[in-house]
């Protein structure tokens, strides 16, 4: 089980190592079973592959979710 400080130094480890990595749209946490893990959203299989299991003995799970992009704003 790992608790919310240990994945949050995990996550911050991590948006350090793949800041300048292709493909990575984000980085957050998320609960599994009784602890917490590293989610990674990437937007394609190849994105996914760079990405480490684990960071400090926090797993890190990864998503493909596509690219993402910004929503244009309405106006009246």
């Amino acid at each position: 089980m790992t608790d919310r400080a240990a994945a949050r130094a995990a996550k911050s480890a991590l948006a350090t190592q793949l800041s300048a990595a292709p493909g990575v749209v984000g980085i957050g946490l998320a609960r599994r079973d009784s602890g917490y893990v590293v989610k990674v959203d990437v937007a394609d299989a190849d994105a996914a592959g760079r990405v480490p299991r684990d960071v400090d003995g926090v797993r890190v799970v990864t998503e493909v979710v596509g690219v993402v992009r910004p929503l244009r704003s309405r106006t009246a």
